[in-house]
């Protein structure tokens, strides 16, 4: 049974509307002081203080990506898009920027509150996704480097051998299997590079 999140207090947070003066901002900023967020407008970029924001609501029909300052994609927190005109381009430049949820232009009187909590689910989903992504590209860089490792101490021969050296050596040096194996390459690549050296110098 899977559990059901949560909701978070958002009473405290800064939320950053990136939108130029318009009803909209208005509408926004009055339902967020209600929730209890404090917001900043701006335009036509971010302040660099925004860098420490807990949401950034911004306009998808005007916006462009110098007005951020992270690449796209790469939001620190989760993003909110304000969308009044549905263009291909448009939406397709606020997909670019990975929004969390988003608010259809004009804004009423409801709306932010469930955006809010969208925009916090979908972006921790989407950091503990690309956690685990890293994770599991760590450990197929480790086995690649312990497959390297092998590869250099058995010399062709015998890779239960090598492995079981590589073992007894990690215990030796009092580090783990990954690192004595990073270890091994280093020594076999840095001996590779010196007969490389030696040999152009003849």
């Amino acid at each position: 049974m899977s559990r059901t999140p949560r909701i978070p207090n958002l009473g405290g947070a800064r939320a950053f509307v990136l939108h130029r003066p318009h009803s909209t901002v208005q509408a926004i900023t009055r339902q967020l002081s209600a929730i209890g967020l404090v917001t900043v407008d701006c335009w036509p970029e971010l302040a660099p203080e925004a860098l420490a924001a807990d949401f950034v609501f911004f306009d998808a029909d005007l916006g462009f990506d110098e007005q951020f300052p992270w690449k796209p994609g790469e939001a620190p927190m989760p993003l909110v898009a304000l969308i009044g005109s549905e263009a291909p381009g448009r939406i397709e430049w606020a997909l670019s920027h990975k929004a969390d949820a988003q608010l259809l232009k004009p804004v009423g009187n409801a709306g932010v509150y469930s955006a809010l909590l969208i925009a916090r689910q979908g972006f921790e989903a989407r950091k503990h996704l690309a956690g685990e992504i890293a994770a599991l590209r760590q450990r197929v860089a480790e086995r690649q480097t312990i497959v390297r490792a092998v590869s250099a101490l058995s010399k062709g021969s015998d890779d239960d051998r090598a492995y079981a050296q590589l073992r007894s050596l990690a215990m030796s040096w009092q580090i783990s299997v990954e690192d004595a194996a990073r270890r091994i390459v280093a020594m076999t690549e840095g001996l590779t590079g010196e007969a490389k050296i030696g040999e152009e110098r003849r």
